[in-house]
């Protein structure tokens, strides 16, 4: 699958890589782009998968702030309700589009 910001792959990994989770597919942390993402100040705790990171996607016309995330440390029982570890797997918003 690929991400894709104003035609420009992002990131890159087969299918059986990446996570699903909630309607988001997660992007393993090898398969960004180096550069493509710049770590936001925005704070947020999701109840069920800990603190997450958010970042700002540069690369198109303009920066899109906090248009990517990620969770660097989520809580254990999160591991174990998605089945998988997905520490640092980067998930993107709208803007960017996946496709297979």
């Amino acid at each position: 699958m690929k991400a894709l910001l104003d035609g420009t792959v992002i990131a890159e990994a087969p299918t059986e890589d990446l996570i699903h989770i909630e309607g988001n597919w997660y992007f393993p942390p090898s398969s960004i782009t180096a550069g493509v993402l710049v770590p936001s100040p925005t704070q947020y705790t999701c109840p069920w998968k800990g603190e997450c990171q958010y970042f700002t996607v540069v690369g198109g016309d303009s920066p899109l702030a906090d248009r990517a995330w990620s969770y660097p440390m989520p809580f254990s029982s999160a591991v174990d309700r998605v089945g998988r570890d997905f520490s640092d797997y980067v998930a993107f918003w709208k803007e960017i589009s996946v496709v297979d």
